[in-house]
Formats: C-alpha cells, structure tokens, sequence
C-alpha cells in the first residue's frame, strides 16, 4: 500500500509516533486510477515522433544512459547514507527542514531534500528518484544545469515564504514532482514517447501521484509538490527548444522532397 510522502512535522510527538504515514484510501487509490487512464488516453491520441535510431541506437548514447543510471544510482546512495547516519546517531530531521517564515529554517532550503522522515518514507522515494533522474539526466542533458538547481531550490524557498506556520518539511519527493512535471510536459510539447512513458511508469509506482498537491492529506507536505510541479511545467515550457533529438526520416518523406526541388516552379 502507497504511504504519504514528505511528513509536514506539525510537531515532535506526530514526526515520532507514525502520524505522519497515513496510508491513502480507497477512495484516493479510485481517482488515482481514473486520473492515470485518462492521461493515457490522451496520449493514445497524440502523434509522437519517432527519435532517429542512428542517434538513439549510437555508441555514444548508450554510454550517456549508463553515466545517467550511475549518477542517479549515486544520488540514491547518497540520500541513504545520509539516513542511516542519522539513524545511527539517533538524530531526527525536524531540526534541519524547512521551518516557513523561521531563520532556523533557511538551511532546510538546502538540506530538506536530502532528509527523510524514517526508512519507510527514503524507501518511497528512491524508486522514482532512479526512474526519473536517468530519465532526466538521459533524454535532457543541456536542461540539466538550469532544471535542477531549480526545483532543488525552488520548492524550499516557496515552502519558506508561503508554507504554514509552525511546520517543518523535509523530504526528496519534491525533486520527483518537479522531476515528473518536467519530462511529461517536455515530453508531450517534444512529442517525445520515451519521456512520456518514463512519466507513466512513475505514475504507476507513485499510485496518487497528482493528488499529493492539493491539501488533502495530513503529514504531507503538498506545497513543497505543488510548488515543485510548477516549476517542473514552467521550465519544461521555457526550455522547449533545447534537447529536441533529430527524428527518424523515411524515404518516401526524401522522394518528396525531390519532387519538390525539381518542380517546375511556372506550374
């Protein structure tokens, strides 16, 4: 059964004593279900493009896939280290979220995302995390630098200025949002189905996935998703030129333009 993501710690006793992992419904696990079947439905109706297999199927691209699964394979590492140090020294990650409005919160802009509220929530992030950060580091090597730094930071610095009062928020599944958001929308304007499918797959790992932006579960910190997700859509927008991969040609599409640069131009 999906857990909620990102424990919003209202205070000591609920980040201890499992407040915070509420498991969804049946009711969220339906709508969850008719969203996704949606979604698929409209891009069962789209028209991709193919990626040119010269450029897809090269040396070079299949080294730049395992550099990309070794990168998010590290990050992964490193996010789990990070907790089982924690657990080892029995230190807790409330004192180094992000606290809204707090000057002892401006650190967790930094470090929340690398925190977790215990093994369960790490183990609920990592799988997304691998999927999409290949994904990202894969299919969008020049948005790298400017998506990244982005909704690393940005969610934080949104959950700082506008988050409720008197909560801390930690967690890694801000950078899945904005991850997400990002390929599937870059995805679609690229019309690029690998991107699409790596978003889909997330979706089905991460069952409730576009509801942990509105405010209807407690212990979840949904601005830092939604504050995410938006930023993940508006850079998709923005960098809609960069990364585009050449597309596949077909001879009937060169024997056209023979045709048409051999027409007699008087006709």
């Amino acid at each position: 059964m999906a857990r909620s993501l990102d424990p919003l710690f209202r205070d000591t006793d609920a980040a201890t004593s499992g407040g915070a992992w509420q498991a969804k419904g049946p009711d969220t696990r339906l709508a969850s279900g008719v969203a996704l079947q949606t979604l698929l439905l409209c891009c069962s109706l789209m028209d991709f493009d193919t990626p040119d297999p010269a450029y897809t199927s090269s040396e070079r691209a299949r080294a730049n896939f395992r550099l990309a699964v070794r990168i998010a394979i590290g990050f992964a590492v490193l996010l789990w280290l990070i907790q089982l140090s924690n657990w080892a020294l029995d230190l807790g990650p409330e004192n180094l979220g992000v606290r809204p409005r707090e000057l002892a919160g401006l650190p967790g802009i930094f470090l929340a995302p690398l925190l977790h509220g215990g093994f369960e929530h790490l183990l609920a992030n990592t799988p997304p995390l691998l999927v999409l950060g290949t994904t990202m580091l894969y299919l969008y090597p020049n948005s790298v630098p400017k998506v990244l730094p982005a909704i690393y930071l940005g969610p934080g610095v949104a959950v700082w200025l506008f988050g409720g009062q008197g909560s801390v928020h930690v967690g890694a599944s801000g950078l899945v949002y904005g991850l997400a958001s990002y390929i599937l929308v870059a995805g679609v304007i690229r019309r690029d189905r690998r991107a699409i499918a790596a978003s889909l797959v997330v979706c089905f790992m991460y069952g409730a996935l576009v509801w942990g932006v509105l405010p209807i579960q407690y212990g979840v910190s949904w601005e830092t998703h939604l504050a995410a997700a938006v930023i993940g859509v508006l850079l998709a927008i923005a960098l809609r030129h960069l990364d585009i991969p050449p597309r596949a040609r077909y001879t009937w599409e060169d024997e056209r333009d023979d045709d048409d640069a051999y027409r007699d131009p008087y006709e």
